[in-house]
């Protein structure tokens, strides 16, 4: 008979790691804490107090120290918006954004009801195009039917007459590799907040010169108020799509004027569109880019209520949330996580055009007079910087506010402040992640919470009381 240590030897990395934990006096205290982070798969570590103590007596109202733990630390979420990453703490990103979006559509978490009444639009702004690439079709259409097709330099044909779907993987993928434009792809990219800067000054331009005013003058009546989220095509190339509302010079408490209408704004951001125009630094290597938006532009009136024409806020609230949450595995362009090497770009699961794309960033990012773009730190997105969901300053409410109002539902609580009452608080960041064992458990506990949620949602149904989104 093998002792028991030597028994132990002989089970799996993660079977030993479970018995430690289960072992462990204070493991009920453990799983407590993995409960309450939603069981995220890659929970930050800290080590610390807070102390609340009384302003004028110096009487200590509460105190906490992580000393009292198991492993002396606290976990708390990543609060990573990837669903490949951490399921849990994407869906509640998935949510704020949902109620973030929302409340700058029809009011709500500080923004007034009335904002449901002005002309708001939802816009999708595309990349030009960088190369012919085959499309999906429907109703039997091919991709690109030529009659003389002829041939690149490279040989190869400039049609296809094939039919694609979605799912077919040449979908996206350009017709001739060397003849596709990396270089403008990917500085287009890295443009991309600028381009969505320089169409915002364009549309109080076009809109001052519609109704005869100066910049300054326009200014001083109204405001554009947006949020806007980034989306990979199946080209692998960002499109944004964008809730854009007109509103008076203070925001959302003041109504535009009464020109400001939704016909406007439409006739505007196309105008407004057309006319971006931006060169990238001359490089004697690729000489000078001009940046603009593609020709195609969607632009549809947006209504709260079911019934009459548009978009109804709550699908396009929705909308965006669902897509916030996606991570490169979802949408099969870029990686997770950064970059460090070339030898991690010709190990990445993806296309060869994706592939494509991220050598470009390298041999871009090597370039002195594009070291500004930082490109190589940012290949894993194919050069696209920032976040995925940004808004104007007074669109809505915030992600921090709205964390803070869920912290203090679950708490059973508001925080107030209080000028009586001082706070020391005292954290260090020892660490992240799960061993073995413990991500076994967190994927457990998320998994109960899921079919959690998937009952309650069953039972609302069937009672005809749920609504909106989970």
């Amino acid at each position: 008979m093998l002792d028991r240590a030597a028994r132990l030897r002989q089970l799996s990395e993660v079977d030993q790691d479970l018995i430690r934990l289960v072992q462990d006096p204070r493991f009920d205290r453990w799983v407590e804490q993995i409960a309450t982070t939603g069981g995220c798969a890659h929970p930050i570590h800290l080590t610390g107090s807070t102390t609340t103590r009384d302003t004028f007596t110096g009487e200590v109202l509460h105190h906490y120290d992580t000393r009292d733990e198991p492993g002396e630390r606290l976990l708390i979420r990543c609060r990573n918006r990837r669903q490949t990453v951490c399921a849990p703490c994407s869906r509640l990103h998935a949510g704020d954004t949902f109620h973030l979006v929302r409340a700058g559509l029809v009011g709500g978490k500080t923004v007034p009801a009335d904002v449901r009444e002005r002309p708001r639009l939802f816009l999708t702004l595309t990349a030009p195009s960088f190369g012919p690439v085959h499309r999906a079709t429907a109703d039997g259409q091919r991709c690109r039917p030529r009659r003389d097709a002829g041939r690149c330099d490279h040989g190869r044909p400039l049609g296809c007459p094939a039919v694609h779907d979605a799912d077919d993987p040449r979908t996206g993928q350009p017709l001739c590799p060397d003849c596709y434009d990396y270089p403008a792809h990917v500085l287009w990219h890295a443009y991309a907040g600028r381009l969505w800067k320089a169409f915002t000054d364009n549309l109080y331009n076009h809109l001052a010169a519609r109704v005869g005013r100066t910049r300054t003058g326009l200014r001083r009546s109204l405001r554009i108020s947006y949020a806007k989220v980034a989306e990979y095509q199946k080209r692998a190339a960002v499109h944004v799509h964008a809730v854009v509302r007109l509103d008076g010079a203070r925001g959302p408490d003041d109504p535009p004027p009464a020109w400001a209408t939704a016909d406007v704004l439409t006739a505007v951001v196309r105008t407004a569109a057309a006319a971006v125009r931006l060169r990238t630094p001359y490089s004697a290597a690729l000489g000078e880019h001009e940046l603009r938006w593609g020709a195609e532009l969607d632009a549809r009136p947006l209504r709260a209520f079911g019934g009459g024409e548009g978009l109804a806020d709550d699908a396009v609230a929705a909308y965006v949330a669902k897509y916030v949450t996606k991570g490169a595995t979802d949408t099969g362009v870029g990686l997770d996580h950064q970059i460090t090497s070339p030898d991690d770009i010709a190990a990445a699961p993806v296309s060869a055009h994706v592939r494509a794309l991220m050598h470009a960033c390298w041999r871009l990012g090597g370039l002195l007079e594009l070291e500004s773009l930082r490109l190589r730190a940012w290949a894993h997105t194919l050069g696209y910087r920032g976040h995925i969901l940004t808004k104007s300053r007074v669109y809505s409410t915030t992600y921090t506010a709205l964390r803070a109002e869920r912290a203090d539902h679950q708490s059973g609580k508001t925080q107030l402040s209080d000028p009586d009452l001082i706070t020391d608080a005292h954290w260090r960041y020892v660490g992240s992640g799960h061993t073995p064992g413990a991500a076994l458990i967190a994927a457990g506990i998320a998994e109960d919470h899921a079919r959690n949620r998937e009952i309650a949602r069953e039972e609302l149904s069937v009672t005809g009381t749920g609504g909106g989104v989970a």
